[in-house]
């Protein structure tokens, strides 16, 4: 099936193409086929655009999701506690904690020490 390109379609096509609409979209407005829209938008050189799949979400600002209280803290979160508690920035960790554990690993790493390499590291110091 051919597409009949007239003059007008065309002037439709570069105004809707200026606007920032999609290639389907554009196909709807025309009843073309997107497809369609691309082939002839290559053929006018007309400049393209960034794809609408890769489009750069806009930045929200970041939300401080740091737990400062003993009361936002579940079972399956890290309780360690970052910072001073008498200083603005005192929050916990509240990374996902280890099951049966009240730390994320790399706090249990801290919290718990191997009773076996403690005994070693003293025989080594004797």
């Amino acid at each position: 099936m051919s597409v009949v390109w007239t003059d007008e379609r065309v002037q439709d096509l570069r105004r809707l193409w200026s606007e920032g609409l999609t290639t389907g979209e554009i196909g709807k407005a025309l009843g073309v086929s997107k497809n369609a829209v691309v082939g002839k938008a290559h053929r006018l050189g007309l400049k393209g655009r960034p794809s609408p799949i890769k489009r750069v979400k806009q930045k929200q600002p970041k939300q401080d999701s740091r737990i400062s209280s003993v009361i936002d803290l579940s079972a399956h979160t890290c309780r360690w506690p970052v910072g001073d508690p008498k200083e603005p920035g005192f929050h916990f960790c509240g990374k996902p904690a280890i099951p049966t554990k009240p730390y994320c690993p790399e706090h249990a790493a801290v919290a718990y020490v191997n009773s076996s390499s403690r005994s070693s590291k003293d025989d080594d110091a004797a």
